[in-house]
């Protein structure tokens, strides 16, 4: 059975494909399970670690931190925050960092216990 009758019958295979309509398909492996779905060994490589030189200079606002350290510290202790909350949790970012800190001091208290 040749290509012709495959593709008569609906069975095409992935090494029946036409390349001219499927640029890449002749790249594959068709025997190899990686390649069929379209990736290959030699294509994986791990990335080279951060250059810290490259980061951008850009520090978060105090607001900002504060605002993140209060959802971790909810989320640690399984307080998920209603949608009515964020107003409550961007008041309390704008306020002094002691405050703060005074309240994750005691979500974290609670959870605890």
């Amino acid at each position: 059975m040749d290509a012709a009758q495959l593709s008569a019958t609906g069975r095409t295979m992935l090494w029946d494909a036409d390349p001219y309509r499927l640029p890449g398909v002749s790249d594959l492996d068709v025997h190899d399970t990686a390649g069929a779905r379209g990736r290959r060994d030699d294509d994986d490589y791990f990335l080279p670690p951060p250059n810290p030189g490259q980061r951008t200079p850009y520090t978060l606002p105090d607001s900002d931190r504060r605002r993140l350290d209060l959802h971790v510290a909810l989320t640690v202790a399984g307080l998920a925050p209603q949608p009515g909350d964020l107003d409550a949790i961007d008041t309390l970012c704008a306020l002094d960092g002691v405050i703060v800190s005074t309240v994750q001091r005691w979500i974290t208290q609670a959870a605890e216990s």
